[in-house]
């Protein structure tokens, strides 16, 4: 864990460009993942942004180092089939925050706003992912963790989905 000051915040519509500049990065990085075009503006487009500020149940947060912006988590629970369970939709840390233990106390502030059952999937092409959420996730967990492969046509490209229960008593 880190000696960092890491910090998760609720943001208003009001921070919603902070989130959306983070947004780009995020997308760029992910595009060696999973190809993306840029639009004729040369941006990413993520056309769900607006509902995590407008839609219940949909929530975005700032993660930030010593009160600056480190990142970001979008969440929700209204995915179809998840019975309620929290989702962590998306999930970033800038490069230069990366591997000091930020997302890993990131992830712990976000899961413990919702003690209860919780879903998140990664690509397998992922290796920094693949390597981070199965190990975090059974270090969080109060309960048993579900993993499920998921491969096309189901998904666009092979990922795993965790499934797991957060207790509202974290340690």
């Amino acid at each position: 864990m880190t000696g960092m000051d890491v910090g998760l915040l609720a943001v208003a519509p009001v921070d919603k460009p902070v989130i959306a500049n983070l947004l780009q990065l995020y997308l760029h990085d992910f595009s060696e993942y999973e190809p993306r075009e840029l639009s004729p503006q040369g941006t990413f487009e993520y056309s769900w942004l607006d509902s995590y500020f407008t839609t219940p149940g949909r929530e975005a947060y700032l993660i930030t180092v010593a009160d600056r912006p480190a990142g970001f988590a979008l969440t929700r629970c209204d995915v179809d089939g998840d019975d309620g369970a929290w989702n962590v939709s998306e999930f970033f840390v800038v490069r230069g925050h990366r591997r000091q233990g930020v997302a890993a106390q990131a992830a712990r502030l976000l899961f413990q706003r919702h003690p209860g059952p919780w879903t998140l999937s990664y690509l397998l092409a992922n290796t920094p992912a693949s390597r981070f959420w199965p190990k975090l996730v059974s270090a969080v967990a109060h309960g048993p963790v579900s993993h499920h492969e998921q491969r096309p046509p189901e998904v666009p490209a092979p990922r795993i989905r965790l499934r797991f229960p957060i207790s509202a008593h974290q340690p």
